[in-house]
């Protein structure tokens, strides 16, 4: 496993660092190898925040706790972590997806608001590319909801056509797909 630990607003410590590490090792049993870790641990006046992102096997997770003690923040992440990738497990156990290594890759570009007002040539403030994994609808739920986003560009398996599922305001989710011509 490659953990990563990066400290803000705070000294580096060994002893944290190797805590993380000896927590993120419980993970090990829901998800095969590789799995890239990202541990952030943050002080801010009496809050201490641990943030930890999993990348494995095309699947991504984030957490984040924030408490009084950054050991229990630690503890809580990983507990969360945890429940996320058992609630995964179990919904992959009835479905097998094919095997498939068609994927795409799209660029998403985010504007400054004053350009589109004033009638200006937009501006691209950030910029990423992203590749799209074929995925099941039910899939792409899942994922988007271990990513704490708010939408998921995805291509249907079945359908091989790029779709978009995203959260509404009530709770429920919504799909947009193409019509076919």
């Amino acid at each position: 496993m490659q953990i990563t630990t990066t400290f803000r607003h705070m000294e580096q410590s060994e002893a944290l660092k190797s805590y993380a590490a000896e927590k993120l090792e419980r993970v090990k049993k829901y998800i095969d190898e590789p799995i890239t870790a990202q541990v952030f641990l943050t002080v801010e006046k009496i809050r201490h925040m641990a943030e930890v992102t999993l990348t494995a096997k095309g699947v991504t997770i984030k957490a984040a706790e924030e408490t009084n003690d950054m050991y229990a923040a630690i503890d809580a992440v990983i507990d969360k972590i945890e429940r996320q990738l058992r609630r995964y497990k179990e919904r992959l156990k009835d479905h097998k997806p094919a095997a498939d290594n068609r994927s795409l890759e799209v660029q998403k570009s985010v504007f400054t608001a004053e350009s589109i007002d004033q009638q200006q040539e937009p501006v691209i403030v950030r910029s990423k590319t992203i590749t799209i994994k074929p995925m099941s609808v039910e899939e792409a739920v899942m994922q988007m909801d271990l990513l704490h986003k708010d939408f998921l560009v995805f291509t249907d398996s079945a359908t091989e056509v790029i779709n978009v599922v995203y959260r509404r305001k009530d709770g429920n989710y919504g799909l947009i797909e193409p019509a076919p011509k």
